[in-house]
C-alpha cells in the first residue's frame, strides 16, 4: 500500500508571507484592477496569484471582515496586513487598498455632477452594475464550494436561512447575522 502524496511545500516566500512593500503593492493592485466589486479580484490575487492565504483562510477572513463595521475589503486588508506584520502591515495594506480608489473617486465626483443625466453614462453604469453582480455570484460559488464539500449538512440550513432572510424577505443583514451567526457557530461546535 502506497502512502498518499504529500502536499507541495510552500516556497520560502510563501511561508514567510509578503513583505510590507508586497502588501502595499498587492493591495494597490487589487484596488487598481477591481471594478464593480473588489472581493472576487481580491480572492484571485490573495489566494490564487500570490498565495498569501488558502481558500479557507480567505473565507474565514472575509467572514470576520463582514462582522466588523466598515467596508469588507478594508477590514480584510487590516486583518491580512496585521497577520503578517502587525500594525505596520495593517497600515501598508490599508493604504494600498484605499489610496488609488480615493484619488479616482475624488476626480470622478468632480465630473459626475455635470454628466449624470447623459444617456451614455447611465447605460455604462447599468452595464457595470450587471458585471459586478456576475462577479459577486462567481466569487460566492468559489467560496461556497470548499464549505459545502467539507461541511455541507451543517452549513446548508444556515446558508438557506441567510439567503431567504436577506434576499427574499429583504431583512437587514446585521440583525440576520446577529441571530444566525451564533446559531451557526453553536451548531458547528456541537457537531465537532
Amino acid at each position: 500500500m502506497s502512502s498518499p502524496a504529500a502536499p507541495p511545500m510552500p516556497s520560502a516566500r510563501e511561508a514567510a508571507g509578503p513583505s510590507l512593500s508586497e502588501l502595499f503593492l498587492g493591495c494597490a493592485r487589487i484596488s487598481a484592477f477591481a471594478f464593480g466589486g473588489v472581493l472576487p479580484w481580491a480572492r484571485y490575487v490573495m489566494v490564487e496569484r500570490y498565495r498569501w492565504l488558502t481558500p479557507d483562510e480567505f473565507t474565514d477572513t472575509l467572514a470576520l471582515a463582514q462582522l466588523l463595521p466598515g467596508p469588507n475589503i478594508v477590514n480584510m486588508s487590516v486583518a491580512i496586513g496585521a497577520r503578517f506584520h502587525g500594525i505596520a502591515g495593517a497600515l501598508a495594506a490599508v493604504l494600498g487598498i484605499i489610496g488609488l480608489p480615493v484619488a479616482v473617486v475624488l476626480v470622478l465626483a468632480a465630473f459626475y455632477s455635470g454628466f449624470a443625466d447623459v444617456p451614455v453614462v447611465q447605460g455604462a453604469l447599468a452595464g457595470m452594475a450587471a458585471a459586478a453582480a456576475g462577479l459577486i455570484l462567481g466569487m460566492a460559488g468559489k467560496m461556497a464550494a470548499p464549505i459545502l464539500q467539507r461541511r455541507f449538512w451543517p452549513a446548508a440550513p444556515f446558508i438557506a436561512l441567510t439567503f431567504v432572510a436577506v434576499a427574499l424577505l429583504r431583512l437587514p443583514l446585521w440583525p440576520v447575522l446577529v441571530v444566525l451567526a451564533p446559531l451557526s457557530i453553536a451548531a458547528h461546535w456541537r457537531l465537532r
